[in-house]
């Protein structure tokens, strides 16, 4: 039985849905990373950065490189980058909102209430 495509959806974004596989995918944009470069960037144990490379790789956002004793990750495709810029974008968007809400209300506190008809209700 074929799983619907939101089910899917769902799934994938419950995959990245970890602040460190977050970390990763933003510092493998700017191309392959050494496993000692992003344990250095990240500042975790490396049994847990293993663990979530482990999850990226076997969703195939991620691919390994092996040089000798070095292994390096990489984005699988440009689109996990698109999503992350996508994903940075609309960020930006709801904190923006987010401050302005904030600056009405913080102007709001220092100004008056008035009761309908103009009559300052603070008296």
């Amino acid at each position: 039985m074929q799983v619907p495509l939101y089910q899917a959806k769902a799934e994938f974004f419950r995959m990245l849905g970890h602040p460190v596989r977050i970390r990763v995918l933003e510092l493998l944009q700017s191309g392959p990373l050494a496993v000692r470069d992003l344990l250095s960037e990240i500042e975790i144990e490396p049994s847990s950065l293993s663990q979530q490379l482990g999850v990226l790789r076997r969703s195939g956002i991620v691919v390994s490189i092996r040089e000798g004793s070095t292994v390096s990750y990489a984005l699988a495709g440009g689109d996990v980058a698109d999503l992350l810029r996508a994903a940075r974008r609309i960020l930006t968007e709801l904190l923006a909102g987010q401050s302005e809400l904030l600056a009405e209300l913080q102007q709001a506190e220092f100004q008056p209430a008035l009761a309908p008809g103009g009559a300052d209700r603070r008296a």
